[in-house]
């Protein structure tokens, strides 16, 4: 076994679903109760400026997973299954001899009962223990959490709320997938305490991924003050200028009848599906304490890179907007990124230069000291983590969104953004709409400029990068072999 100092480091993977950037008491929401994710970030390094590369699922995970676009993997859409040829960084790790856990969600196939009565399809993932569970329903025969709360005897039920028809209550805390997901990794850990390989372990909660249905315990200390709790960033009129799959989403969410439809909702409609929400990211960091508790106990703490993401974020009622869509608003697309291992990483830094999901990839190669596999698009943040090199910030950030959720809620929908630290543009292709912010003077979005005289030229500069930022997302492979 190789002495302390040269032991790569075990890997702990803790991604949410849908889970904004401002949920956490680390990146200023005063109303969650998130006191083991906070101490994670003063342990480490929090990249308060990370995007990811679609406000969609599976688009973002075969991203981040690959180190790669979503368009560069050909897995652009929820329903999709990534191509058999993509390597994902699980694999890599598992190759150069890591050993390799998952428990909850993947979502890198297609995944709906109809095509995936089972479960959704495995793909060389470089998992040897694979604890499946894409979420709380009873869809899937291989649903290991389902599995485990029938041997339990416990039935999964939610409970509507009397005055909600948008909230509702699941099982008690200790019967809930998040806190299996958990248990899962807390075997494994401990399992794995005295191996001389290192290992990694994906940990990827379904929540706060609607429908919001947190245990009946953590809801109840926000139900007490709801009046307190802001109401959404909305302006009324303000959809007017913009894509018109923003208005329909406002009317109703994913396009469909009486889901989330902001204008028949009520103050308390709003506020009590915040709390809802803030209420399963209370439930998450009670299991990342858990977590690292467990690490601690089992002696692993110095030696485990812990990461904490989520794969996009959600509207939340903000703009008029609930859950996710071809909008690349910040609630949408930009997404808490905390790194953390004692030994190596900086502590209690927080880092405003621009990343991308894509960037983790790579990272984590480099930590693990392996060599980066040809076809990456994403950018090692290592030495910026360990402090051995000045934080390198991106130009700008992309995004995309292509299709990518099901043809009857966004038909055709096809856009694209691009960030800088001054601005965002966002081109909906086809339709001779998108969206222009001067984010130094309008950092909620409220006001697009695509339209105005005054923004023409920033506009054209814009859409040059733009062009720019999708050819660069080419796929690199096949690598050249001859000069002709």
């Amino acid at each position: 076994m190789p002495a302390a100092e040269e032991r790569r480091p075990n890997i702990l993977w803790i991604c949410t679903d849908q889970q904004r950037f401002d949920s956490l008491g680390c990146y200023g929401n005063r109303f969650v109760r998130t006191p083991n994710i906070d101490a994670l970030a003063n342990a480490g390094v929090s990249l308060d400026a990370c995007f990811s590369q679609s406000p969609i699922c599976t688009p973002s995970r075969a991203s981040f997973l690959t180190g790669r676009y979503p368009r560069t993997t050909r897995c652009r859409q929820n329903g999709q299954s990534i191509p058999e040829d993509e390597l994902l960084a699980t694999r890599v790790l598992a190759d150069a001899g890591y050993t390799c856990g998952l428990a909850g969600k993947f979502h890198l196939s297609a995944c709906h009962p109809s095509v995936a009565p089972v479960m959704e399809r495995r793909v060389d993932d470089g998992y040897s223990s694979f604890d499946w569970s894409h979420d709380s329903e009873a869809y899937w025969s291989a649903n290991e959490y389902r599995n485990w709360l029938a041997g339990q005897g416990v039935e999964y039920q939610r409970r509507n709320l009397p005055d909600s028809r948008h909230v509702q209550t699941s099982v008690p805390a200790e019967f809930h997938q998040s806190k299996w997901c958990a248990d899962r990794a807390i075997d494994f850990i401990e399992a794995h305490a005295q191996q001389p390989e290192p290992w990694l372990f994906s940990i990827n909660f379904f929540d706060p991924h609607h429908p919001f249905d947190p245990p009946e315990s953590h809801l109840e200390r926000y139900l007490g003050s709801l009046s307190d709790i802001p109401l959404p960033d909305y302006r009324p009129g303000e959809l007017h200028n913009k894509p018109f799959f923003q208005d329909n989403d406002h009317r109703k969410a994913y396009n469909k009848e009486g889901f989330f439809p902001f204008p028949e909702m009520t103050d308390h409609d709003h506020r009590l599906i915040r709390a809802a929400y803030w209420a399963m990211i209370d439930l998450i960091d009670d299991q990342v304490g858990r977590l690292l508790d467990t690490l601690q106990r089992t002696g692993q703490l110095d030696d485990t890179l812990v990461l904490f993401m989520s794969d996009h974020g959600e509207m939340l009622g903000d703009h008029g907007i609930y859950l996710k869509g071809p909008y690349f608003y910040e609630p949408a697309v930009r997404v808490p990124v905390i790194i953390s291992w004692p030994r190596r990483v900086q502590q209690g830094e927080r880092h405003d230069h621009l990343t991308e999901l894509v960037d983790i990839a790579p990272t984590l190669f480099e930590a693990a000291g392996i060599e980066q596999p040809v076809g990456l698009q994403g950018h090692s943040q290592w030495p910026a983590l360990t402090g051995s090199a000045p934080k390198s910030s991106r130009d700008d950030v992309y995004c995309e969104y292509y299709n990518a959720r099901s043809s009857h809620s966004h038909p055709q929908a096809h856009g694209t953004m691009l960030r800088s630290k001054t601005h965002k543009l966002v081109a909906m292709h086809g339709f001779g709409q998108g969206e222009l912010y001067d984010l130094s003077a309008d950092p909620t979005e409220f006001d697009n400029l695509w339209d105005d005289p005054a923004a023409s030229a920033v506009k054209s500069e814009l859409l040059e990068r733009l062009c720019d930022r999708m050819a660069w997302t080419v796929d690199p492979l096949p690598l050249r072999e001859g000069p002709w």
